[in-house]
């Protein structure tokens, strides 16, 4: 544990790097309607990078997870940060798709490297009642990065071109490290080697139970809609209201502002009220079921609407994601394995985001944008009737 001037110092360390790793891989997603108006590249091959970054960074997260439990959590972050600064560089000259593809799938896989190593140190240097309440705000920066993005990239197109978008957030990238180098810490690895290795087989069991099964799969379903929706709701407002590209993607901004919002209720009816993170994604999927259901009815007849139930869909979305990976991961902390556990259940987060990318952009094209709003309706439905099935299974075993 260290002091409490030492955790708000490390807290906001945290965030500002969390932060940059977003603005280093959601910037292709959300200039993803000006690259394609701009180079001619079909959106379908476009995605295909989106995609592949975030299957990458799936198979990333559970690869940072091992790692993390094993070596220095502090080089790994450096390590992942790094690797997408070069990619973000290496995109800002790149012309053709599939090598837009390799690069976006290098960096996904280096993106992996930053948030299971980082609860990694939170859990172990924090205590549990201010991990509970810090956790849920470094989670934040997601929403800063995002923001950041959504200003500032209509910006540049509109004074150079989406080619500096990338140079801009290598720039965020290398700051980053130097910052990161310079203040992080690092933990202890005796106590915790020995912890873990008297006590994996228990962990490695309890990841196999029906009830984190099911979380596994809320957390699946939760990633389809967050992502999916963030990434192609500024393409959806331009093709349905046409807007124009740098208004559409203007629109986005909304979306990390609801999330901050959602995540915000829900970390106090967690820590406050309800002490159940399963029971709190209950009520996130259902606010998330409500909104989607006015999107469907009210698509195409307010933009206003559209954007502000896509933004309540995506933050609520979030809720479950503050809930289910930040909230989960400590109570394994006992195995040694946090870290693992981390990144196994991020992963679960960007299998759905690697088929809701690339899917919506085949349904849009294929069967129109209703079809993709009844189908996220769905999904709603379906997270908020696993998370209840799960909430007394949880609660028999983790907090009795």
């Amino acid at each position: 544990m260290v002091d409490k001037k030492k955790a708000r110092s490390l807290a906001v360390l945290f965030t500002v790097t969390y932060m940059a790793s977003y603005i280093t891989r959601i910037n292709f997603g959300a200039i993803i309607s000006e690259i394609e108006a701009q180079t001619g590249i079909a959106r379908t091959l476009l995605s295909m990078s989106v995609t592949g970054g975030f299957i990458t960074y799936g198979i990333g997260q559970i690869v940072s997870g091992i790692c993390g439990d094993h070596f220095s959590p502090k080089k790994l972050v450096s390590l992942g940060l790094g690797v997408s600064v070069v990619m973000n560089l290496l995109m800002m000259i790149s012309s053709h798709p599939y090598v837009m593809l390799a690069i976006w799938c290098i960096n996904g896989f280096a993106q992996a490297f930053m948030w299971p190593p980082i609860v990694k140190i939170m859990v172990e240097v924090f205590s549990e009642e201010y991990y509970k309440k810090m956790a849920v705000r470094i989670s934040w920066a997601s929403s800063y990065g995002t923001i950041a993005i959504y200003l500032i990239a209509p910006l540049i197109i509109t004074l150079l071109n989406w080619r500096f978008v990338f140079l801009f957030s290598a720039i965020c990238g290398i700051i980053t490290i130097f910052l990161w180098n310079k203040f992080a810490v690092d933990i202890d690895r005796t106590k915790i080697i020995k912890k873990q290795q008297s006590n994996t087989k228990n962990a490695n069991y309890l990841l196999l139970t029906p009830v984190v099964m099911g979380i596994m799969l809320a957390i699946i379903l939760q990633g389809m809609l967050r992502d999916g929706v963030t990434t192609w709701m500024p393409t959806y407002i331009d093709e349905v209201y046409h807007l124009g590209t740098a208004v559409s993607i203007l629109t986005g901004i909304v979306m990390p502002l609801f999330s901050i919002g959602c995540t915000q209720i829900t970390s106090k009816l967690y820590r406050h009220k309800i002490k159940n993170p399963v029971t709190c994604s209950v009520i996130m999927f259902v606010i998330g079921s409500a909104v989607s259901v006015t999107l469907y009815l009210c698509s195409g007849a307010s933009a206003i609407i559209s954007v502000l139930c896509s933004a309540t869909l995506t933050g609520a979305m979030h809720g479950v994601s503050s809930m289910l990976t930040a909230m989960v991961p400590p109570y394994f902390k006992k195995y040694g394995n946090v870290s693992t556990v981390t990144g196994v259940l991020n992963a679960c987060a960007y299998v759905g985001s690697g088929i809701s990318t690339f899917g919506i952009a085949i349904l849009s094209e294929n069967f129109g944008w209703q079809m993709n709003i009844l189908i996220w309706c769905l999904i709603t439905i379906l997270g908020t009737i696993i998370c209840f099935a799960c909430i007394k299974p949880w609660k028999n075993k983790f907090q009795i």
